[in-house]
């Protein structure tokens, strides 16, 4: 292999393990079953797991009820802590608004108490805890 191909393939790296050194899943194997089970898109296509990826890809990346729109920034071969992973990609301004309206939403669902109802224990706690640090 010649200097210039060895270059190349240290700017390439496996998507799957990307995700996985980039904190977007706790293993490859669950980076691996997302990507096969179409949850991942590079540059809006479907790719398999092997597929490499450089700094400027654009990845789609749905987990859950959440989903990422991010650009690709930098590499890495190892599992970084978070606020250095968070340096490996940037996301979109829309996708994090979406992302965050999305969690607000899951957690006023989870307080909602009905009226009419006697609310149960947890409900109570809940609004309990909500009181306390609201300082009522």
């Amino acid at each position: 292999m010649s200097d210039e191909q060895a270059k190349e393939g240290r700017d390439e790296i496996r998507l799957d393990k990307w995700l996985w050194a980039a904190r977007f899943f706790k293993t490859r194997q669950l980076a691996v079953e997302a990507v096969n089970g179409g949850k991942v898109k590079l540059n809006g296509q479907p790719v398999k797991p092997g597929r490499g990826i450089r700094p400027g890809a654009r990845l789609t990346i749905h987990k859950g009820s959440l989903a990422w729109e991010i650009e690709v920034l930098g590499l890495s071969r190892q599992r970084l802590s978070a606020p250095r992973a968070a340096l490996l990609y940037s996301e979109s301004d829309e996708s994090r608004e979406r992302r965050q309206q999305s969690v607000r939403e899951r957690r006023e669902a989870r307080i909602e108490v009905h009226p009419g109802e006697r609310p149960t224990k947890r409900d109570r706690r809940q609004l309990e805890r909500f009181i306390s640090k609201q300082g009522g």
